[in-house]
């Protein structure tokens, strides 16, 4: 029965590669907005607002798109100084446990964010300074977006780990 979840996972993870695939592109981007900002202001003595709020704005997306996909190749920093001696069924139960407790979180972050994002996106807030960028929802729309790919990403997990059962001499070390 479980084992039907393995399709669902591999199309989660396909999409969640594509992400990451476009925060490449994103950081591509980050990297030579930076260096031509900095290009202009030490050498031509000009700065734009405009072009630094983008800085921060692709750094954004670039964390929240990211995170899932980061976490997908196992990429997110762990402490497995009492992991790496647990038996298979124990980081089993453990993965199972991390993995429903990131979702409870990453929900409790959507939830949170939604009238956040709605309130910043009903009054047009834009940015403070002159010269700055306008539609500061957009942004901050993927706070959601980011946390609501993070808990696709687990469920793919739980997915796979549910859907495969443990070797037999990994059950007989338990």
């Amino acid at each position: 029965m479980l084992k039907v979840l393995r399709p669902l996972a591999t199309v989660i993870e396909g999409f969640i590669d594509r992400i990451g695939g476009l925060t490449a592109w994103i950081a591509l981007v980050m990297i030579g907005l930076v260096a031509t900002n900095v290009l202009l202001r030490y050498t031509f003595s000009y700065g734009s607002v405009w072009a630094q709020e983008l800085e921060w704005h692709l750094l954004a997306a670039l964390i929240l798109l990211g995170m899932s996909h980061a976490l997908q190749r196992g990429e997110n920093v762990r402490v497995d100084l009492f992991y790496a001696r647990y038996s298979p069924k124990a980081k089993r139960v453990v993965d199972v446990i991390s993995a429903l407790l990131l979702i409870a979180v990453a929900l409790a972050f959507i939830h949170l964010s939604l009238g956040y994002v709605e309130q910043s996106r009903s009054i047009m807030e834009g940015s403070a300074d002159p010269g700055g960028i306008p539609y500061r929802w957009a942004v901050k729309a993927l706070i959601p977006l980011g946390y609501g790919l993070l808990v696709l990403q687990q469920l793919a997990q739980l997915f796979r780990l549910l859907s495969t059962p443990l070797q037999p001499q990994e059950a007989a070390r338990v």
